[in-house]
């Protein structure tokens, strides 16, 4: 016979059971009720929301801190237009010839090794093509230019010339990866996404909740999402869409409730956010109305100059003229680029510092009686603001297939998507695009059909570098043919 202690043991272990299963609790009434809270605006969120529609699903919310659509896809005005006195639209976020050289002797031409990189550039593809075939150990990219006889360490021209051609692209250094065009449309190149949200949202459509800050998710219960803002006003969703980035999921800046697994935790952790930040200046013209980098040694269209520090990797190497011609021309405007830790520490410096610091490179550039003070300054400090904490991803050297999914896959009711969840875009628009439609389409199918509604797989227990071609299939975000390179 069962004694009276262990009876009473075992009713408490089943009672607590019962409350670990999370049993249906009754939903909120003072809460906003709706089928999917799609979270953040950008073009993740507002694809996601566009395959929502085009699955014939209508109860939906957008809700975003910003008080625009497009996230990251971000213009604003700068400077001002001599003749006419309006101010000029750049873009501060993403979006990328003539190319002139330049050390701290001014104009020296090698352009040459652009060439000399590509060339290497191409033996890495090459040999990253066969140690995914063969399963080889990953590596990172530096890694790869050595064996493809690249050596750069000792010739900053060469420094120059990679940045020009890796850094600029990825955001990141060589030794942080694994193996650009400029809108100068007056309305922005958020003016594509608001396009697209204008195909399926009303002017003022009150199912988008714009300047509204989200600070945390509770994904708890067993049949909806609780998301509650910065006022203490709450939604409740049958399914969450998460399009946060990885640098505000790395930095808590939203906490969720349960905490979310280790495996989730893992993946978001291993996954890098890059920073790319554009610092710009309008000049005035000289009395003969042109500007001091349309020199006899270049010509009136040249529109990048590419500088080589001595001292320092990346130190304000690209500078781009909007002056030439099809982009803004007599605005005597002209921005530098900077990434990685470069960018880090520009915007974690004064506005003053940074002016002066820029200044002295375009001096060593085109001479010191050459460059006056500029009349406008600007530029936006990504790793700072908050919901962005940074500008776009970089896949790590070592992380593989499996972890990245753990990124991508959903928890419970919470769904994520982003350019970083992106197997084959991650850091571009593209990437933001196809995962926010393939998880909007995804989640639609849970909406309209519990049998149409699987989740994304996940791995607990990932031993060593396990990416392997057996683990290039669709269900880890592969998506092409890999035979096929």
């Amino acid at each position: 016979m069962m004694s009276f202690p262990l009876l009473a043991i075992l009713l408490t272990l089943t009672s607590l059971q019962l409350t670990i299963a999370s049993p249906l609790k009754p939903r909120n009434p003072t809460c906003r009720q709706t089928k999917v809270a799609v979270l953040g605006a950008g073009t993740a969120g507002i694809t996601a929301a566009q395959a929502l529609h085009n699955a014939s699903i209508s109860d939906f919310l957008i809700i975003d801190v910003n008080d625009y659509i497009g996230g990251l896809l971000h213009h604003t005005n700068f400077g001002k237009n001599l003749a006419t006195g309006q101010p000029y639209t750049i873009e501060l976020g993403t979006n990328w010839s003539s190319i002139q050289t330049f050390d701290e002797n001014g104009a020296v031409d090698y352009a040459y090794l652009l060439d000399d990189y590509e060339t290497a550039y191409g033996t890495v593809e090459q040999d990253a093509g066969r140690i995914l075939k063969e399963d080889l150990q990953d590596r990172t990219f530096r890694s790869g230019l050595l064996v493809a006889d690249w050596l750069p360490k000792d010739d900053m021209h060469k420094q120059a010339a990679e940045w020009w051609q890796f850094d600029w692209e990825y955001a990141w250094p060589p030794e942080q990866s694994d193996e650009n065009n400029l809108c100068t449309d007056p309305r922005g190149f958020s003016y594509w996404l608001q396009s697209e949200a204008s195909t399926f949202l009303t002017p003022n459509d009150p199912r988008v909740l714009l300047s509204t800050n989200i600070t945390s998710i509770d994904y708890s219960a067993k049949d909806y999402v609780t998301i509650t803002t910065s006022t203490g006003s709450c939604i409740q969703a049958s399914y969450a869409i998460c399009t946060f980035s990885v640098g505000v999921l790395q930095n808590d800046l939203v906490s969720f409730t349960l905490p979310l697994p280790p495996w989730k935790e893992s993946g978001i952790a291993q996954m890098q956010m890059g920073t790319y930040t554009k610092i710009f200046f309008q000049f005035p013209p000289s009395p003969s109305g042109s500007y001091f980098w349309e020199t006899p040694s270049s010509s009136a269209d040249t529109q990048f100059f590419l500088y080589a520090d001595p001292f320092e990797r990346g130190y304000y190497p690209v500078w781009q003229s909007l002056t030439a011609p099809g982009f803004l021309p007599g605005s005597g405007i002209i921005f530098v680029t900077v990434t990685a830790a470069q960018a880090y520490r520009a915007e974690n410096q004064d506005d003053e510092t940074v002016k002066n610091e820029a200044l002295a490179v375009l001096r060593s550039m085109f001479g010191n009686d050459s460059v006056p003070e500029p009349i406008h300054f600007l530029y936006p400090r990504w790793t700072t603001t908050p919901w962005a904490m940074g500008s776009y991803s970089n896949w790590p050297p070592g992380l593989s297939l499996q972890m990245h999914q753990n990124l991508r896959a959903n928890v419970g009711r919470v769904w994520f998507a982003g350019e970083a969840n992106s197997v084959s875009y991650f850091g571009f628009l593209q990437g933001a695009y196809t995962e926010g439609q393939y998880v909007g389409e995804a989640v639609a199918g849970c909406v309209n059909s519990r049998f149409e509604c699987r989740d994304e797989p996940h791995y607990e227990d990932i031993k060593g570098y396990t990416t392997g071609s057996s683990m290039l299939q669709q269900k880890n975000g592969w998506f092409v043919d890999s035979t096929s390179f």
